[in-house]
């Protein structure tokens, strides 16, 4: 069961205060046994029924899987409890957790106001589709069932004393009560509350069944000393800036010099938004033109802004941000390279107890240890070697704590993917063409002939580019790409000639191409059995559910994805390519945070903004007339949200304040939603588009590109010596733990021993 800390009490506990604690019986278990340990020998003595060795087996089975985890060991370790634990961390019910939380989440976009229309913009949109009463809310009272049973399944499995010291958990029970308080109340009021708090903390439920992102927010927690020094000079900057060029660009006697004061410089709260926003350059040069177009010299105010802030201070930002949180999360990955030496430690001192009454050493039986491996959950390349190496002890038959600490070394180790051996073929010729077709210079050959096909749709594109669908003549390009096509096939068929079907399948990229091969052959030969060959004449528009041209465009959008082909073949592609296939494995926890922050923003923004900006007044009037004449009965300033028909951007329903958050977040145009609503409500709506742009743009997306940096170079360490073929025969499992391994030292043995001592339900005794 994950917990905050990693286990309770002290490491620098002395050794003589261990004597102290009590040896209660195990709750639970078949039999009561009592076990002793002797500090100066490390043996072990057990007063066990036989029923009960299998026990044994079952914690150190447990504490593996822990260790694989990242667990903590900090968990009942009774027969009964040890069934549930690995019951409640099973594959099925992990994931009907995790669904409950996803349900749980997406009720957002159902619930009033509902996101169930086809546009968002305030013109053009439909009446809401508002589920009954007790709809959702029937859905949500299943999911806090669920929660609460999870709770109560966590709380057992840990204990009184150490639920009590975790804020998770007591954080968890306060939720899940708040929130069926608050859904009591709004069945109660059939429905027609205005606000409903549950809302805003059901991001908790996501926050709360991830490890990883538990420690990313306490890392994010402590970087932020840091990150508010600079945003302090930031700000320091900005008001700087601001007052001089308030006295700058003050108010004169002659009108036409007044165009600056006016736009940007009129009052405090205007100077500061103008400056804000060219400090992420979303109106640059805009803010600069009307004092610029009088004089070139006050060119050198905003450019002088800009240096300073955008490019030292912003820059700055995210070198501290990189550093700090990386400091940060290398402490929080030590915590869990702990996690694992302590669980495996942990299962090498019960199997201990289980093969040795009167050892003069600890050692385990080798019986023992295959047998715990039989019975772990892990993945089946891990097992192997584990069990491979465990079975060179097999002639003595035991083992000792640190040969058996070693094999579990297993662990740390990068996973290399092996492809099948080539099949033998008796035939000299058969041979020869096995040697051809599984050249590297073939694959080489197909990438030249994908890039071929792709030239030949871009020349047909370029050429049709002003002709309309009528008069389009596609049938050269079809019969070309047909004949692209029968090429395809013939490389798939020789590779896997060559290969044989395992060895074929082993290559990825040799299932994305086989995959789209097929499928392009089986669009062309459709398009000639619904179309015939002479389909030149053929009107693109008609026929059937797919018309002519959409089939073709299919077909030309395949052949241009299939190009992708070439990632795996280009070294330095590769690696960028399976970088981001490892950024969506390890920046979950970043990427739940981000989810989490999204949510409670747009519920705020929904609460504060719901139904501010109205559309055009000439809407409730004008019922038969085109967009066009609507937009053309009222005017607006340029570059204003009205004037840029930014109509579907509101905070009316949970998906459109999802997607105008994202668009203050990149930035682009962003002053515009900041005018908007400062317009259609007060001054003071600025403070939240400021807050969300602190947080999103600023904090998050620096953590972001500090952990693309620690990902890249750690993969780029690991594959500079490969060559291209390297490449694609290895393939690295890259995690965050892997990442920092390296700069993380081991613990001791009697930082261990510390640790095991004080597990509460273990029952050691020193």
């Amino acid at each position: 069961m994950e917990t905050d800390s990693l286990l309770t009490g002290s490491v620098n506990r002395a050794p003589g205060d261990y004597g102290s604690r009590s040896g209660p019986e195990i709750e639970g278990a078949p039999g009561s046994r009592r076990m002793s340990y002797s500090v100066a020998s490390q043996s072990c003595s057990v007063e066990s029924d036989t029923d009960d060795m299998d026990l044994y087996v079952q914690q150190a089975v447990v504490f593996i899987e822990d260790a694989i985890q990242y667990r903590s060991i900090n968990h009942r370790v009774d027969a009964r409890s040890l069934r549930l634990y690995r019951w409640y961390y099973s594959r099925i019910c992990q994931w009907g957790l995790g669904l409950t939380i996803a349900v749980v989440l997406l009720l957002a976009f159902v619930e009033r106001p509902s996101s169930l229309s086809i546009s968002s913009d305030l013109r053009r949109r439909s009446p809401h589709w508002e589920p009954q009463c007790g709809v959702t809310e029937s859905i949500e009272m299943v999911c806090l069932i669920i929660f609460t049973l999870d709770l109560a399944v966590k709380s057992y499995l840990i204990g009184w004393e150490e639920f009590r010291k975790n804020k998770w958990l007591i954080g968890y029970t306060i939720v899940i009560s708040v929130s069926v308080i608050d859904w009591m109340l709004s069945v109660s009021m059939v429905c027609d509350e205005k606000l409903r708090v549950r809302r805003l903390l059901r991001p908790f439920f996501l926050l709360q069944n991830s490890s990883l992102m538990k420690k990313t927010l306490k890392c994010i927690k402590r970087t932020l000393p840091e990150i508010a020094s600079v945003i302090l000079l930031l700000a320091l900057h900005l008001c700087l800036f601001t007052m001089i060029g308030m006295l700058l660009f003050a108010k004169t006697e002659d009108p036409k010099k007044n165009m600056e004061w006016e736009l940007h410089f009129r009052n405090l709260p205007n100077s500061l938004t103008s400056l804000l926003v060219l400090l992420t350059t979303a109106n640059n040069p805009d803010v600069m033109i009307p004092a610029y177009s009088l004089n070139r010299g006050y060119s050198i105010f905003f450019v002088a802004f800009s240096v300073i802030g955008t490019y030292c201070l912003m820059n700055l930002l995210t070198a501290i941000i990189y550093n700090q949180f990386r400091g940060y999360l290398l402490m929080s990955v030590k915590t869990s390279i702990i996690r694992r030496r302590l669980g495996i430690r942990a299962a090498f001192q019960v199997l201990s107890c289980q093969g040795a009454r009167r050892a003069a050493e600890e050692r385990v039986r080798v019986n023992a240890v295959l047998e715990v491996m039989s019975r772990v959950e892990m993945k089946s390349y891990y097992r192997a070697a584990i069990t491979t190496e465990a079975q060179q002890y097999a002639d003595v038959g035991y083992m000792d704590r640190e040969q058996f600490q070693k094999i579990f070394d297993e662990l740390d180790k990068d996973c290399i993917k092996e492809h099948p051996p080539l099949p033998q073929y008796t035939s000299p010729v058969l041979q020869r063409l096995q040697v051809i077709f599984s050249h590297y210079y073939l694959t080489i050959l197909g990438n030249a002939v994908a890039l071929v096909n792709v030239m030949c749709i871009c020349t047909i594109l370029v050429l049709n580019s002003e002709k309309s669908t009528a008069e389009r003549d596609d049938f050269v390009l079809e019969i070309i790409n047909f004949c692209f096509i029968l090429y395809y096939l013939f490389e798939m068929c020789v590779k896997i000639f060559a290969f044989g079907w395992r060895g074929y399948l082993s290559y990825k990229n040799n299932i994305f191409d086989g995959f789209l091969t097929i499928l392009l052959l089986a669009l062309q030969i459709t398009i000639y059995a619904v179309h015939g060959l002479s389909y030149s004449r053929v009107d693109p528009s008609s026929h059937g559910v797919m018309s002519l041209w959409e089939m073709i465009r299919l077909v030309n959008m395949l052949i241009v994805f299939r190009f992708l082909r070439i990632i795996p073949d280009i070294k330095l592609m590769a690696l960028v390519a399976s970088t981001l296939l490892d950024l969506v494995k390890n920046l979950r926890a970043f990427a739940g945070i981000l989810v989490v922050v999204y949510y409670v923003f747009a519920v705020f923004g929904i609460w504060l903004f719901e139904g501010a900006i109205k559309p055009p007044s000439a809407m409730s009037v004008l019922s038969n007339t085109t967009m066009e004449n609507i937009t053309s009965n009222f005017s607006m300033e340029c570059g204003t949200y009205e004037q840029l028909e930014y109509w579907p951007n509101n905070f009316d329903d949970f998906a459109a304040a999802i997607i105008l958050l994202y668009d203050v977040m990149v930035v682009n145009n962003w002053q515009v939603f900041l005018d908007a609503y400062s317009r259609y409500t007060t001054e003071w709506s600025k403070i939240y588009f400021v807050c969300w742009w602190l947080i999103s743009s600023v904090m998050w997306v620096n953590l972001f590109v500090a952990l693309i940096l620690e990902n890249f170079i750690y993969k780029w360490d690991r594959s500079h010596s490969c060559s291209v073929t390297d490449v694609e025969r290895i393939r690295y499992e890259t995690s965050v733990q892997l990442m920092f391994k390296e700069q993380i030292q081991e613990p001791t043995e009697e930082e261990l021993l510390c640790q095991l001592h004080q597990h509460p339900h273990l029952h050691l005794h020193w």
